[in-house]
């Protein structure tokens, strides 16, 4: 017995091969893309009290294998190429750790924060960019966040490098530059150590905290004197 032809519309079709389909595999058709991942940023430096841009959430904790230090240049935001300011980067350091924030950037926060970053921090600070753990503050904290920071290595022309405490406070107290004076850059990333980090040490910072206020009272003094000199009327040596 002769079986009768399948009709075409009948006929078993093939299934469709992966590399026609305009889905992810795994994915249906018509199901909205995957959001993108949030980026996190850490800063440790004017970061933590001004960052700039745009966030969804921050987080205080801290990085290990670093120690902050005044070691870098600054000619733009709070020094000039006559009297450079002193800011912080990052040194390599087994045993220590950096407190600072982590940012939280999401969407269409995460090419702008990026953008504005690459050119405050990198093109006018000389920082290179760098992944490191995150830990955060944060009791019920589980792992360590990947996060994106900003430091100035050796290498960069505007690294200033090692010196005492008193040095670069004096080299602090007369430097300012477009996002205000050298003094307030220190004095507000003391703050934020003491208030927000209390359990924190950070002895570089605070020696340099303590250096400025021994040296600003004697500069007050001096200013103060030369004010009262000037207006005493000066006996006549003939």
């Amino acid at each position: 017995m002769k079986r009768d032809p399948q009709r075409p519309e009948e006929r078993p079709q093939p299934p469709p091969s992966p590399l026609l389909s305009s889905s992810p595999p795994g994915e249906a058709e018509g199901a909205e893309p995957k959001p993108t991942p949030p980026v996190w940023i850490f800063g440790y430096g004017s970061l933590v009290w001004r960052p700039g841009f745009e966030f969804t959430s921050r987080k205080v904790g801290f990085i290990r294998g670093y120690s902050r230090r005044f070691w870098q240049g600054d000619t733009f935001h709070r020094g000039s190429r006559s009297a450079p300011g002193r800011v912080v980067t990052l040194l390599e350091d087994c045993g220590a750790c950096t407190w600072g924030v982590a940012y939280e950037v999401r969407g269409e926060q995460i090419a702008a924060s990026l953008q504005y970053l690459n050119m405050r921090e990198a093109v006018l600070g000389g920082y290179d960019t760098k992944l490191v753990k995150f830990h955060p503050q944060e009791k019920d904290a589980e792992e360590p966040i990947l996060a994106l920071v900003y430091i100035a290595t050796p290498q960069n022309p505007s690294y200033l490098g090692p010196a005492s405490e008193e040095d670069i406070a004096a080299q602090i107290i007369v430097s300012s530059g477009c996002a205000g004076h050298n003094i307030e850059y220190l004095l507000r990333l003391a703050d934020f150590m003491r208030y927000f980090c209390p359990q924190a040490e950070d002895k570089h910072l605070f020696s340099i905290e303590e250096a400025l206020t021994s040296i600003l009272p004697c500069l007050y003094y001096t200013e103060e004197s030369l004010e009262e000199t000037a207006s005493v009327p000066q006996k006549s040596k003939c």
